[in-house]
């Protein structure tokens, strides 16, 4: 499981996804979401602002990415 770092209290999904650079674009990051290409928690989130914490788990492509604040 790979670690994405954020630096304020929460981080929206489509923004993690442009962060962890697992899309190149934010239209990239809808269109996916909205076709349920991405899970968060183990179940397929549609909504592209979903607001994420550290310790939330976001799967996408098979490969699992959680979140932690920086230290």
């Amino acid at each position: 499981m790979e670690t994405i770092t954020i630096h304020t209290e929460f981080i929206r999904l489509q923004d993690l996804m442009k962060l962890g650079s697992l899309v190149s674009s934010g239209g990239e990051a809808k269109l996916l979401i909205q076709d349920g290409q991405v899970q968060v928690g183990g179940e397929v989130c549609l909504q592209r602002g979903k607001k994420l914490r550290p310790g939330d788990v976001v799967t996408f492509r098979n490969r699992s990415y959680t979140i932690a604040y920086e230290d």
